[in-house]
């Protein structure tokens, strides 16, 4: 992708989000080194519906031609953002999927959100073109090659370093955890300069999942894990075994942004532009706080896979 489309696609829309700071919570990223099925077509839910702003009722936004439905994807290790439902191993569910619901309606295109493998898998996807939207990425400059960013981020994150209680690592800086074994998920990103530090300085193996990486610290086979604190909070009480705890301060403070990728078939300015203008009013209107809480109430009362 060339730096002029960038700046037009993704930077310019920079302007539109003088409204100030993003809520913070948690969520994804790049590696730390380095087609479509049936619209849902019922009703998005009551909290949905219930977001838009009062008095800003519209009549619904016209097609686009050639965009019947977009297919959004994202980290399925993510609660309470993301994670597979379990009554249906295609679906993807969360606060992120209800965001896509409000998106939806907000753009007048069906979007499904849809599981396509794990995070890794994700991305070839959105490099492919083969899924239109991810429900939330980090900031990265070699994703820029492939997908479009909006702003501002509809999430502030925080990514930490989390030790067993029994055994906490003497952390202050990031230099302490030098002579130290690592873990964390392969494909995530903490941030441009805790990527590159990690890269030349740390040791840090990457495991496919979330709970493998709990495991590992749990059972001694490394010393901390990199992950980001609310998804692995929830991820460690329903795994259970040694207590794990996180350190402070945090080794990054990311933003969450929605994507689309170059290769869709919607990629288009009238598309573009109908998102730029949704996720402004998101940040506007303050609804993703809510979507958060519904998330975590959502993971509790699921079993797990």
């Amino acid at each position: 992708m060339s730096l002029r489309r960038l700046a037009v696609s993704s930077f310019a829309l920079i302007g539109l989000a003088v409204a100030g700071p993003v809520t913070t919570g948690s969520s994804p990223g790049s590696s730390l080194f380095g087609g479509a099925a049936l619209a849902q077509t019922a009703p998005p839910p009551a909290a949905v519906q219930a977001s838009a702003a009062p008095g800003t009722a519209t009549s619904p936004p016209s097609p686009i031609a050639g965009c019947p439905m977009l297919v959004a994807s994202g980290n399925p290790q993510y609660p309470p953002y993301l994670w597979r439902d379990p009554t249906d191993e295609q679906k993807l569910v969360g606060a992120n999927a209800d965001l896509m619901q409000w998106l939806a309606v907000e753009i007048g295109i069906p979007i499904e959100t849809r599981y396509v493998g794990p995070w890794g898998r994700v991305q070839e996807e959105m490099r492919a073109g083969r899924i239109d939207l991810i429900a939330g990425a980090f900031f990265t400059l070699p994703r820029t090659e492939y997908m479009d960013y909006f702003h501002p981020a509809f999430r502030e994150t925080r990514s930490v370093i989390w030790t067993r209680t029994a055994a906490p690592v003497a952390y202050k800086r990031w230099s302490d955890l030098a002579p130290k074994q690592g873990v964390t998920v392969i494909n995530n990103s903490f941030g441009v300069e805790f990527d590159n530090y990690a890269r030349q300085s740390l040791k840090i193996s990457q495991v496919a999942s979330i709970e493998q990486a709990i495991l590992m610290l749990q059972r001694g086979r490394a010393d901390y894990l990199i992950y980001e604190d609310t998804p692995a909070e929830a991820y460690a009480a329903r795994n259970g075994g040694p207590a794990i705890q996180p350190l402070m301060p945090a080794i990054a403070r990311e933003g969450l942004y929605l994507t689309l990728a170059h290769r869709s078939r919607c990629n288009t300015p009238e598309l573009r532009g109908r998102i730029a203008r949704a996720v402004y009013k998101l940040s506007q209107d303050r609804v993703m706080a809510r979507f958060v809480d519904q998330g975590f109430v959502l993971w509790r009362k699921q079993p797990s896979l």
